[in-house]
């Protein structure tokens, strides 16, 4: 195809490198065939040596319809590009979190996007701006092989189970998984979208699919942003939910990116959880991404009309 494929520094249970990749080579159609499919059967693409705007639309459209990002549909918020979020961090802005015992900017915990709706996009591409000295390390964690490590009566237990979820921007009240000590400062963008009316409602989503493309089942649950499990009290929920949760997060399988200028990283956001290490304060940290459009056809909202109570946004 023209360029090379190496495995994931320390990791071999998914994920690729790809080298000597050219913008020209991504007009040809088996070259594109051969990264989708890539893609699809790795769940993780490194790109290195890829720069611009132009490439990274271009790069991403090879996977699939870019979109606007939900949260910033109807919202007039400067960016690059329509299609692009800013991800950003620096020190007279954005969410400051204490993490083991650490004040640190731009954390983010394990998550799939836009879990909270009805519709999850099928993947992204992610791209540095302006890195940090220290830190600002993206995870991944592959959610077929967590799949896998489940025991067999946990198999069972969650096949015919959906989770719940809410949007909430305040990670330090995650009700699963590991998550920051405590908020200490949260940052005036996000706190707005929590206000956008596309997440008044909780979202519904089955605990495991089976991906289409190759028959292989999914762990299909977020730890940020998970709630409950439907048709269960929380009390009931909750050792199913900390036992799935202890292998969606199990460190043994995760890959972290040390992220170079001219790197861009595609995951699939249907099979994959990831999150950010975050920043020193005195540092800055500034991403692009784009949102690769798809429905697996499976979310939907908790009730039609429904919104989420004062309660339920402060975790009560």
């Amino acid at each position: 195809m023209g360029f090379k494929t190496a495995p994931l520094p320390g990791q071999d249970e998914f994920g690729v490198v790809v080298t000597g990749l050219t913008p020209e080579m991504l007009d040809d159609e088996a070259v594109r065939k051969s990264l989708y499919d890539l893609w699809i059967e790795r769940g993780v693409i490194v790109f290195r040596g890829m720069e611009g705007l132009d490439i990274h639309l271009q790069l991403s459209e090879v996977f699939g319809e870019c979109e606007i990002h939900p949260l910033l549909r109807g919202v007039d918020h400067p960016r690059e590009h329509l299609l692009i979020i800013e991800i950003e961090y620096d020190k007279e802005q954005g969410d400051i979190y204490e993490v083991e015992g650490e004040a640190r900017g731009a954390v983010l915990p394990w998550h799939s996007d836009l879990v909270y709706v009805e519709e999850i996009n099928h993947g992204g591409i992610l791209r540095p701006v302006t890195l940090p000295k220290r830190g600002g390390e993206t995870g991944f964690i592959d959610q077929i092989t967590a799949y896998e490590s489940l025991s067999e009566d946990l198999k069972q237990k969650i096949e015919n189970l959906n989770a719940v979820y809410r949007y909430n921007v305040n990670a330090a009240e995650m009700m699963y998984g590991p998550k920051p000590d405590k908020i200490i400062r949260q940052g005036a963008k996000i706190a707005k979208a929590a206000m956008h009316s596309v997440v008044t409602q909780r979202a519904i989503h089955p605990m495991v699919y089976t991906q289409k493309d190759t028959g292989r089942k999914v762990l299909n649950v977020s730890p940020w942003f998970c709630e409950d499990i439907e048709g269960m009290s929380r009390e009931e929920a909750k050792p199913i939910l900390d036992a799935v949760m202890s292998a969606v997060t199990n460190p043994d399988r995760s890959y972290f990116h040390k992220w170079e200028l001219g790197d861009m990283v595609l995951w699939d956001n249907w099979r994959m959880v990831h999150c950010c290490t975050g920043v020193p304060l005195n540092d800055q940290r500034h991403m692009r991404r784009t949102t690769i459009a798809g429905d697996y056809g499976l979310g939907r909202f908790e009730q039609a009309g429904a919104v989420v109570t004062d309660e339920m946004k402060m975790g009560v």
